[in-house]
């Protein structure tokens, strides 16, 4: 598959997680925000939360579970971009965060809540 088709099935698999969090009774802020820091797929609001999803998706299991795609380097690029994020949005240090994992496996999804922890202002 070429670099624009896996583009366009990205933004596929990204607005059906989109629909799925709706459904769930979350908001979404912005698809697709990119910063020098990294790109978050979905920033979504959860009652009092900012949650910041990440989407994997694979069509089989020749490689891992998609979200054990989400290894601590690509942790670290979301934190630093949510918090930059924050920062944009003059949003407090105490505004409570959440990271969460949408994982798609052909059809299947699995949604991870509080999928990691990695969160340090600095």
């Amino acid at each position: 598959m070429n670099t624009t088709n896996k583009r366009i099935l990205g933004k596929e698999k990204e607005a059906l997680i989109a629909r799925y969090v709706q459904e769930k009774g979350m908001q979404v802020l912005e698809a697709n925000f990119f910063c020098k820091m990294g790109e978050i797929d979905l920033i979504c609001k959860d009652g009092s939360y900012y949650v910041f999803v990440e989407v994997k998706y694979r069509s089989s299991l020749d490689k891992v579970n998609p979200e054990e795609a989400v290894d601590l380097r690509k942790q670290k690029r979301i934190s630093k971009a949510a918090l930059y994020y924050l920062y944009m949005h003059k949003l407090p240090e105490t505004t409570p965060v959440r990271f969460d994992v949408a994982s798609i496996l052909k059809e299947e999804i699995s949604y991870i809540e509080n999928a990691f922890m990695f969160w340090q202002r600095t």
